[in-house]
């Protein structure tokens, strides 16, 4: 075990120059990168990831938060099993065979009653006093500008379209450097509206998978402000402060019109499951046509575990685990994290190790992949129009920016976890 211990420290510390170097050599300006600043981003991160997983406090903070979801994810199904009967994770008016589980009538239907919540929270000022709060840590810590201490804050809580619409009236005069790093935030992290989601996921194969999952969704927002500002570096900050983006009449019609937005994201994502495992299905009925390699057919997911697979091992994994790792950061990167997270699951627990699944858990948990980039190009754009031409030739450097940043994250962790494990 110390061996085993000692070579995973190693290999992820050499990951982290790497990942770090990369950065550099994509840097749209080597000399203006400030080092100071990287070094100082980079231990604010493992600080803040060793505080929330090894203090005491921040523990407990964190697992009145996970109490919460869970609380949450209980309301959810007795919503769904009043509407949906037994398929809605009710009591089956006949004798079971088998499992009754259906994930789009008691998994999914979560992200409709969080969105209803958080518009709630919007209206009676709670969300936007916790992001300013964040907002003000954010910018005394990393040295950024008010606006975009704003725009990160939220990132911890809402998506890659709806952050920047705190400080919408700001965008316009920010630099390219403060766009690439609000393009790269949105990559590097989720939203609290499909956390609780992927903790259901995932609660059988990566112990603790919530406060997991909400540590990454912390860590990662400071590891893409430190990468970002690597790549296209900038000593100018805009100031600014929080700017309502909904205005509601009360609280039923906050409740109202959240609930219509998270039954847009409730069929967006089934529509996008179908269409993506009917996609991952069709292509490896196109590769079955060809010989097997080294006795086993050849698979996108076996494709995407060999590409894939260096950034797994540079990420502290072992290299025998490194493939399977690898296939899920391609599925994640070619499809979307949603679907990755869903076969990270079917792997069960005797093929990775304890260490490689937590570690996966944060590297999966983003919203670097190419479809995003689409969502980003239309989400942000519009937003801001006057600066849709840098986001437009920025939006490549983001993905691989926002990738690095979920993978440094879990690079990390691995590191801490290690002497608990």
């Amino acid at each position: 075990m110390p061996e085993i211990m000692t070579q995973s420290i190693l290999q992820a510390l050499f990951g982290i120059l790497i990942f770090v170097s990369f950065c550099w050599f994509i840097s749209e300006n080597k000399k203006q990168v400030n080092y100071k600043r990287t070094f100082v981003g980079l231990l604010i991160q493992t600080a803040v990831a060793a505080v929330i997983l090894h203090v005491p406090f921040a523990r407990l903070f964190v697992g009145y938060i996970t109490d919460g979801i869970v609380a949450l994810k209980n309301a959810t199904l007795e919503g769904t099993s009043f509407v949906f009967g037994f398929l809605g994770g009710g009591v089956a008016p006949f004798d079971v065979k088998g499992s009754t589980f259906v994930f789009a009538f008691q998994t999914l239907p979560m992200v409709i009653v969080i969105s209803a919540l958080s518009m709630l929270l919007f209206h009676w000022k709670i969300l936007p006093w916790i992001v300013k709060g964040i907002s003000w840590m954010m910018k005394k810590s990393m040295g950024i500008g008010g606006a975009l201490g704003v725009c990160s804050a939220a990132k911890m809580f809402l998506d890659q379209t709806t952050a920047p619409l705190l400080i919408r009236p700001y965008l316009k005069n920010m630099s390219r450097s403060e766009i690439f790093t609000i393009m790269c935030m949105g990559f590097a992290t989720t939203s609290a509206l499909i956390i609780g989601l992927y903790a259901m996921i995932l609660e059988t194969i990566v112990p603790h998978a919530m406060v997991h999952l909400v540590t990454a969704s912390i860590i990662s927002v400071p590891a893409a402000i430190t990468l970002s500002r690597i790549v296209v570096p900038s000593s100018v900050s805009t100031e600014g402060s929080l700017v309502v983006p909904y205005e509601f009449s009360g609280s039923m019609d906050a409740v109202s019109k959240g609930t219509a937005d998270g039954v847009r994201l409730f069929i967006n994502i089934i529509a996008m499951l179908i269409v993506f495992v009917a996609l991952v299905s069709l292509c490896n009925r196109i590769f079955g046509l060809f010989p097997d390699f080294m006795g086993e057919p050849i698979t996108l997911q076996r494709l995407l575990g060999v590409v894939m697979s260096p950034v797994a091992w540079l990420m502290g994994i072992s290299w025998k685990e490194a493939t399977v790792a690898g296939s899920l950061l391609g599925i994640k990167t070619i499809l979307n994290e949603f679907y990755a997270f869903t076969q990270f699951a079917k792997i069960g627990t005797e093929e990775l190790s304890v260490h490689t699944r937590t570690v996966m858990a944060y590297a999966l948990c983003g919203f670097a992949n190419i479809s995003s980039i689409g969502i980003m190009i239309g989400g942000l754009g519009s937003i801001v129009p006057e600066k849709r031409q840098d986001i437009l030739s920025l939006s490549f450097k983001a993905l691989i920016v926002g990738t690095l940043s979920s993978c440094l994250s879990g690079t990390i962790v691995g590191i801490l976890m290690w002497p608990y494990l």
